[in-house]
């Protein structure tokens, strides 16, 4: 079992085939051709050429079961191409593929976006890849312009949206890395939960203090912001120790599942517990299973 060697998934080598011997497994709607993803990867296709092939299954002389890359065929068969660059993958299996992608999070595309300019790519040029506008092009350039880097460290791997950054900037770096700690703990990173982080903020800890306060703001809503903050920053606490205690718990487990899958190694005990204990012996496998993946992963990497 530990000797086993792991089966590649495609080959290799890049194939140029015709694009009516490809057959898709389904059919794009209209909503989807509609889509903003949709138009970004035309747009992709037509500025920049096709970059990953596609993935196809051979099941026999010229006719080839599409995998992946649905929405790039029916681009090209719409402009008229004739032929396409694919890989065979070596079973018909299309759950391995992008459903397991990590997509780039807003901070990471941001670093992009300013590598690609720094390298001498145009504004122009990058709204035409993106299928954007050039002033969105311009707000997400300037979009970590007065956030600490502290609080860019904290969302730097979380699904952040954009316009979260916009309430950051008008808080001063401390409450800033109080407030990314707020979302990572609470694991909430959307607009709604950065304008509530906004709203319960001291004046003292805003970039501009508001001349007026609006009247709506009463005891009842101090006191609704003395519990939030009492309530988070007790979360935040507990997170900490959580942190602190997960190395050695992630040892001990490490320890245990190398006893477990040194036991399992023995063909008599596994035919053993095969035999009469197949329940026990099910749930020790899969638990080898889901342990593995994270040896060596920090634990931030981790969570």
């Amino acid at each position: 079992m530990a000797n086993s060697k792991v089966k590649p998934a495609f080959n290799q080598q890049v194939v140029v085939l015709p694009i009516e011997n490809i057959v898709p497994q389904k059919e794009l709607s209209l909503e989807f051709r509609k889509s903003t993803t949709y138009k970004r990867i035309s747009a992709s296709l037509e500025h920049v050429g096709l970059i990953e092939p596609l993935v196809v299954y051979p099941r026999g002389p010229r006719d080839y079961l599409l995998l992946d890359g649905h929405a790039r065929l029916d681009i090209l068969k719409q402009r008229g191409v004739t032929e396409v660059r694919t890989i065979f993958a070596m079973d018909d299996e299309a759950y391995t593929y992008n459903k397991k992608v990590n997509h780039a999070p807003p901070v990471a595309e941001y670093f992009m976006m300013l590598k690609a300019l720094s390298h001498g790519v145009t504004e122009e040029r990058l709204a035409q890849v993106l299928n954007v506008s050039v002033s969105a092009i311009r707000q997400r350039r300037n979009m970590l312009d007065g956030i600490c880097k502290e609080a860019v460290e904290i969302l730097r791997n979380r699904d952040v949206s954009p316009a979260v950054f916009a309430y950051l900037k008008k808080m001063k770096p401390i409450r800033q890395i109080e407030a990314a700690e707020h979302m990572h703990a609470t694991g909430t990173h959307t607009v709604r939960f950065a304008k509530a982080l906004l709203e319960v903020t001291r004046p003292e800890l805003l970039v501009e203090v508001p001349s007026k306060r609006k009247p709506t703001i009463e005891a009842t809503s101090r006191a609704a912001q003395a519990m939030l903050e009492q309530e988070t920053d007790l979360l935040i606490r507990e997170l900490k120790a959580v942190e602190e205690s997960y190395g050695t718990d992630m040892l001990t487990l490490s320890i245990a599942c190398g006893y477990v899958e040194r036991l399992l190694s023995n063909s008599r005990v596994e035919k053993h517990l095969d035999k009469h204990h197949p329940d026990i012996l099910g749930e020790l496998r899969t638990l080898l299973t889901d342990v593995k993946p994270q040896k060596g992963k920090s634990p931030e990497v981790a969570a």
